[in-house]
């Protein structure tokens, strides 16, 4: 009999659905998007969502970059381990997102919004880019009164790790904060993940507002240069940028900062912050794959924060939580869409 776990982990972001299909040039010139970005939709891209389901054999997965993390996160953790929250429409997208979360094993505590939809995102894949634009929707929906009703608060309390994506700077900050405080004041973990390099450019302020709060900062190399230049680093080098953000000032210093940027192929850097100011920097090659076995790379990056956040559930050295985030990216890139397969395979160190 598998031991359970006690929802040790809690994710918040926005739950959305991926309506995913295979483009081209012309198809990305249609809606102004670029091959390997994330962008919120306007109304000129409202069209690419029927588009892709009439004219590009689209196929509907969940998504939402913080619960694609979580059913990673759970992929790897024994049953009852993972709850994630969120908002969505009252509508049947939303109840899609619930069977898929619940098949999983993540379990959902929604907000339901009366008046819109469940979120979806566009996803056009371009050869191995995908480009990704939000309609958010319910999404945008989320409050702090939903976290803190006594339910879902006794899940708060119950957590002892947040992960909570960049997306939802864009939603409800104050929510973010009630648990970077639960953490700080508990000496619990905060997880934050940059998301996208839109984040650090047109949502600096709230974006600087948590972090203070981040125990684990997680990004990937084009965030981390936006970052570094919406903070006027002057440098473009991933390594000073990681170690810049290590030592910004910390609410909780009982827990030093660990920055992780992932990059691709290339190696994944650590920076993890040490006594009297200084960083240490670690690299970890990424696990090789043959160009033929990779079928999608849409939430690769979800797939590697979810695995990275399971060995940290777990209590693993860092060099092994960043293997298991590369071990589960990997697994991800050869599936369809931000998914895991099936029947469920044990991680091995490589």
């Amino acid at each position: 009999m598998t031991a359970k776990g006690n929802f040790e982990l809690l994710c918040l972001e926005n739950p959305l659905l991926d309506i995913q299909g295979v483009g081209d040039e012309k198809l990305l010139e249609k809606y102004g998007l670029k091959a390997n970005d994330a962008i919120l939709a306007e109304e000129k891209h409202m069209g690419l969502y029927e588009d892709l389901i009439q004219n590009h054999d689209a196929k509907l997965i969940a998504g939402g970059a913080a619960q694609n993390t979580a059913r990673g996160a759970q992929y790897i953790l024994p049953p009852e381990s993972v709850a994630y929250i969120g908002c969505i429409g009252k509508d049947k997208y939303g109840e899609t997102l619930k069977d898929i979360c619940a098949k999983a094993g993540v379990r959902v505590e929604y907000r339901y919004d009366d008046e819109q939809p469940t979120g979806r995102c566009g996803v056009v894949i371009t050869g191995h880019n995908r480009s990704l634009c939000t309609d958010l929707a319910a999404a945008n929906c989320y409050k702090l009164d939903h976290l803190k009703s006594p339910e879902i608060w006794k899940l708060v309390e119950q957590a002892k790790v947040f992960y909570v994506g960049g997306f939802h700077l864009t939603v409800c900050v104050p929510a973010i904060l009630a648990l970077a405080e639960e953490a700080a004041a508990k000496d619990k973990l905060f997880i934050m993940n940059l998301s996208a390099p839109f984040i650090p450019q047109f949502f600096k302020d709230p974006l600087d507002e948590t972090a203070p709060y981040w125990d684990i900062l997680i990004g990937n190399e084009t965030e981390a240069v936006a970052y570094a230049e919406s903070h006027n680093l002057n440098t473009k080098d991933v390594k000073e940028i990681a170690k810049a953000i290590a030592t910004l000032p910390k609410k909780n210093n009982k827990k030093p900062r660990t920055v992780i940027i992932t990059q691709g192929t290339d190696p994944t850097i650590a920076a993890i912050a040490k006594e009297g100011g200084d960083v240490e920097i670690k690299e970890a090659p990424v696990h090789a794959i043959q160009n033929e076995n990779i079928n999608d790379t849409n939430g690769a990056g979800d797939a590697f924060a979810g695995g990275f956040v399971a060995g940290v559930v777990q209590g693993k050295p860092l060099e092994t939580s960043i293997d298991m985030g590369q071990w589960l990216a990997r697994l991800s890139i050869q599936e369809l869409g931000p998914s895991y397969p099936f029947p469920v395979q044990t991680y091995t160190h490589s």
